[in-house]
């Protein structure tokens, strides 16, 4: 059985990688993200959850197509607000399953989860969810989130820290300080097996 490499790119943008194969989800513009130098990233294929500046710019991805994917992907629409897309339109949830691991990355989500997206999302080995609010949901509604759905390992995004990130949003700390299972890593990159346990991960450019 395979492991599954994830490398955070900052910001909201993650480089997924199985069995050589890799998938890119919201790439920012150059000058979108104060704070973070441009993208300059290679793959197989892009995902983006909307096409704001700075989640869905796939001209700084090279991308080079492969015949063969090892992942299965599930998209799930929601919305980048709480009304329903009137403010920011709409978003969409992105699910890439491969060696019998499901990694989900929730995009600008702004939204609370229907039941039905509930019992897709169950249970998932690792989800990347908005935690800094104003634009997306907060902590505490990431915090309700992660706590329904319980996965195995959560990867806080679209935050700001000292050296970036959008002044209007939340820092990282207004959302770790809610678990006691917190790992700091001292890279960007998150290597999940089957073996992985369950925390928190914090992924350092």
């Amino acid at each position: 059985m395979g492991n599954i490499i994830i490398k955070w790119n900052g910001h909201s943008c993650f480089s997924v990688t199985a069995d050589d194969y890799t998938i890119v989800l919201d790439p920012f513009a150059d000058g979108s993200v104060p704070g973070l130098p441009n993208l300059a990233l290679t793959a197989n294929n892009v995902f983006c959850s909307h096409y704001h500046g700075d989640h869905g710019c796939t001209d700084v991805v090279t991308v080079t197509e492969k015949e063969h994917s090892p992942f299965s992907i599930l998209k799930i629409d929601t919305y980048h607000d709480d009304v329903q897309g009137t403010k920011r339109g709409e978003n969409r949830i992105h699910i890439l399953e491969a060696h019998g691991m499901r990694v989900v990355h929730f995009g600008d989500l702004g939204c609370m989860l229907t039941a039905e997206q509930i019992e897709i999302l169950k249970k998932a080995d690792v989800v990347m969810i908005p935690v800094g609010g104003f634009y997306t949901i907060d902590a505490a509604q990431a915090k309700e989130i992660v706590s329904i759905l319980e996965p195995k390992v959560v990867i806080p995004m679209h935050y700001r820290s000292d050296t970036f990130g959008y002044p209007v949003i939340g820092r990282l700390e207004e959302f770790t300080k809610h678990y006691n299972n917190v790992v700091t890593y001292e890279t960007d990159t998150l290597v999940l097996s089957k073996e992985t346990k369950a925390h928190t991960a914090v992924l350092t450019l």
